[in-house]
């Protein structure tokens, strides 16, 4: 069962030397770009990241210290206990995506995300806007799968007819089913409109 305990208690270890300059972001980032290389090195690591070589060793050090990730000469790999906390992750949140601009993006960079059976939680969605802010991005538009129908809370009962081609583009990339949630981060740099949508997505689990 997922729990985001076991990526926020990274963040609350301590070590000698200057508090971590990285957010939990950066650590589910990190296990993904870990995953889908399979091996990489410290200095590709923090490119892909986009963080510096220091916040990039203190993250791989906690991560070795959890027991999440191995480290050899090829560079660091995902543990046997690192790949199970990235695939609890991966079933409450399985689609993270860049998107073109339609009727609801209101920024130059669009990521979309799809939590898995949490439309119970969301209310208006402006919890999630102020999270997607507070991590960098412009804001973010929150949806919902209910009764056979993609919503916008507050705004339109049916995104299928009032914003056509958002419909067509979460449907096809998304495919969410009933209960789903759709956040769809919004920013001027690519990372900020993605840390946006997991910031926002973050509100939901547990």
């Amino acid at each position: 069962m997922f729990s985001k305990v076991c990526f926020e208690k990274i963040l609350q270890q301590k070590s000698l030397g200057p508090s971590s300059s990285f957010t939990v972001f950066d650590v589910i980032r990190a296990l993904e770009v870990i995953s889908d290389e399979g091996s990489i090195g410290r200095a590709m690591l923090s490119k892909k990241l986009g963080l510096g070589e220091g916040a990039t060793r203190t993250l791989i050090s906690r991560l070795l210290r959890d027991h999440l990730i191995m480290s050899s000469r090829t560079g660091c790999s995902l543990s046997r206990k690192g790949e199970k906390l990235w695939k609890h992750l991966k079933s409450v949140v399985p689609r993270k995506m860049r998107i073109e601009a339609n009727e609801l993006t209101f920024a130059a960079y669009n990521v979309a995300i799809l939590i898995k059976n949490k439309a119970g939680i969301v209310k208006k969605g402006l919890e999630q806007r102020d999270a997607a802010v507070k991590a960098g991005a412009l804001g973010a538009i929150t949806l919902v799968k209910k009764g056979g129908r993609i919503v916008l809370p507050a705004i339109s009962s049916d995104i299928s007819s009032d914003y056509p081609k958002a419909f067509d583009q979460i449907q096809q990339l998304m495919n969410p089913i009933e209960n789903d949630v759709i956040i769809i981060g919004c920013a001027t740099t690519l990372k900020d409109a993605e840390y946006g949508a997991l910031a926002a997505a973050w509100t939901l689990l547990q």
